[in-house]
């Protein structure tokens, strides 16, 4: 999927995730969209909202064929996506269940997870960075934000975002960049991790949606820069993606306090999509050395091969 051309620092539109290729939902064909789905011209190409044929009003959103985010207004603690589950598991452990967080998220798509997040803990207060102000408008009319969920969204890149908030504010902060289906580069390095961090209250947490394929030197070098500045850090995948076997999700999760690793691997072990968790010398042992990316060599995240969508 091709990503808009930006300006300086290769900004271009700040969406979420492509959905996990693995999961019989996140499949969408490129090409017109059925007759009579909504559709609009947004930065990235192409947005459609395809209905689901098996929950009545619930949608997932395409751009330019590739799904990105999927909405079941009706059941928003439905998480389709199967790396969409995995962040849930980050924000349903977060804090103890029901008390509001101050949420920042970076990539905006359908807004599913500020959306859980919402039915979940309500009265938290949320940001979310998402530049495409066409892509919202188009999201907001076919499917509108519940009524008092506190979400904003700021027509802002996700380190701008980040740069423009007071820090210690928020209890969490999801990274879900994607221009087209590539995380930029300037969102990739150590120097993006510290605006995070900083961000961050003493006991919060980043959680990152990172894709990558073999020989996962991206993922290595995206969790390097977090064990760089994080205490304690964790990571999330299906085991094919782990071996190198093929391009997927990983989710990791990276704080100066505790995080709950025990029952994050629990929850990620279950579930329709296993993952495996590797945290402590499991992690160390799959970062295998690797340093972390800065602003100097940072790159975008690979592109998804060939096929990926079909």
């Amino acid at each position: 999927m091709a990503a808009r051309r930006g300006g300086p620092g290769g900004r271009g539109r700040r969406g979420s995730a492509p959905g996990d290729p693995t999961d019989p939902r996140g499949r969408g064909a490129a090409g017109a969209p059925p007759t009579g789905d909504p559709t609009a011209r947004v930065a990235g190409g192409l947005a459609v909202l395809v209905p689901d044929p098996d929950h009545p009003g619930a949608r997932e959103l395409r751009v330019d064929g590739a799904p990105q985010s999927h909405v079941d207004p009706h059941d928003p603690l439905r998480l389709v996506f199967s790396y969409q589950r995995r962040l849930g598991h980050v924000i349903d452990l977060a804090a103890p269940p029901g008390r509001p967080l101050d949420a920042v998220h970076l990539g905006g798509g359908a807004l599913t997870l500020p959306r859980y997040l919402a039915a979940t803990r309500p009265r938290s207060v949320q940001q979310v960075a998402e530049p495409d102000v066409r892509l919202t408008e188009f999201v907001r009319e076919h499917l509108p934000l519940p009524r008092g969920a506190r979400i904003r969204v700021r027509a802002l890149d996700a380190r701008e975002l980040l740069e423009r908030l007071p820090g210690d504010s928020a209890d969490l902060v999801v990274a879900d960049v994607f221009a087209g289906a590539r995380t930029p580069a300037h969102c990739t390095g150590v120097e993006f991790v510290d605006a995070a961090r900083r961000v961050l209250r003493p006991t919060g947490i980043l959680a990152v949606n990172v894709t990558d394929g073999p020989p996962l030197t991206h993922l290595r070098a995206r969790t390097a820069a977090l064990t760089d500045r994080f205490a304690e850090v964790c990571l999330a995948a299906e085991p094919a993606v782990l071996r190198g076997r093929r391009f997927g999700n990983a989710v990791l999760a990276a704080s100066d306090a505790p995080l709950p690793v025990a029952e994050l691997s629990r929850r990620n072990a279950a579930g329709p999509s296993t993952a495996r968790l590797l945290a402590g010398a499991e992690l160390r042992d799959f970062l295998a050395g690797a340093r972390p990316l800065t602003d100097a060599d940072a790159a975008a995240s690979p592109a998804p091969p060939a096929g990926t969508f079909d």
